[in-house]
């Protein structure tokens, strides 16, 4: 985890996630989510049933959190994606390969 910069206002951003240990699993997880007809839906399913962080129970809803307060690479695919679109990758942390569903980001005043 990073710093917060005190100077500037940092973005912030509402996100669902689901963590998987393998990249087969992350690949395939992906797939499914891609040839829905409806992804979100299927998004937070597959969240509650495969998901190793606890947001599983929540169908993997981090909710907001504020620029700097999850690891570098988590974020900056956060900050790469559309708001409400369907993921088209998966992201490799320490953690293990998290696929991202980003609802809203917030940008400074």
């Amino acid at each position: 985890m990073r710093r917060l910069d005190k100077r500037r206002k940092p973005r912030k951003a509402h996100v669902r996630h689901i963590l998987v240990a393998a990249k087969p699993d992350a690949r395939e997880i992906l797939e499914q989510i891609q040839s829905a007809r409806n992804p979100l839906k299927v998004f937070k399913k597959l969240a509650k049933k495969y998901s190793n962080c606890s947001s599983a129970s929540k169908k993997g809803d981090l909710g907001e959190f504020v620029e700097g307060q999850m690891v570098q690479k988590f974020e900056e695919a956060v900050w790469a994606m559309e708001p409400e679109t369907v993921p088209e990758s998966y992201v490799k942390t320490q953690f293990g390969y998290h696929l991202l569903w980003v609802h809203e980001i917030i940008l400074p005043e």
